[in-house]
């Protein structure tokens, strides 16, 4: 009888035979929980974890960070939507990116996102496609904003820094406020703020 050796697998290609984690969420305190919540267990998910969270990345949402802590190799942690995972795409790639370095996948109920299938992984390669394709555009979009605003007169770039030493050596000079605030290009009340005078000259 031939043994054939084994294929080593690596923890990204571990198979989804582990846990199923769910995860649910909604972004203000009067939407309800409990429609996802019912579909994750529904679906299979021994453990719901749930909060009530906006923000586009990772801060602040203390279930989510629990459960891709404490997700292992083979296990799936499954949404509704992605849009209740992630806020953006960058987000989106980065939780994607933390799963598949434990041999973890993501999966949703109400999408065709299985990351454990081929097709799942072409989703992954897309993602970073996506990502990119979302950054050029903020920039670019950016720049055009820029280029608008020098048209138009209004671009300033970036406020002068305030140089409180200079302040006071002014102000010591006898100029006011107002004539500080002109000749170091700086508003009035930064000035007011900087000395911890009221307004008003």
């Amino acid at each position: 009888m031939t043994v054939r050796p084994r294929t080593a697998v690596s923890a990204s290609d571990a198979a989804p035979t582990g846990h199923l984690y769910g995860y649910a969420r909604v972004s203000t305190t009067d939407q309800d929980l409990s429609i996802q919540e019912d579909a994750l267990r529904a679906a299979g998910c021994e453990i719901v974890r749930a909060e009530k969270r906006s923000g586009t990345s990772r801060d602040g949402r203390t279930e989510l960070v629990t459960l891709l802590d404490f997700i292992r190799a083979g296990d799936t942690l499954m949404v509704t939507r992605v849009d209740r995972l992630a806020r953006s795409i960058g987000d989106l790639q980065d939780i994607v990116r933390t799963l598949k370095a434990k041999g973890a996948h993501l999966k949703a109920t109400e999408q065709p996102i299985d990351t454990s299938t081929a097709a799942g992984k072409a989703f992954l390669d897309m993602l970073g496609v996506f990502a990119e394709f979302e950054t050029n555009i903020r920039r670019e979009r950016q720049l055009e904003g820029i280029a608008k605003a020098k048209e138009e007169g209004k671009y300033k770039g970036r406020p002068p820094s305030i140089d409180a030493t200079q302040v006071r050596a002014l102000q010591a000079e006898g100029l006011g406020a107002s004539a500080i605030a002109a000749k170091l290009g700086i508003g009035r009340a930064s000035v007011y703020r900087l000395l911890g005078e009221k307004g008003g000259e």
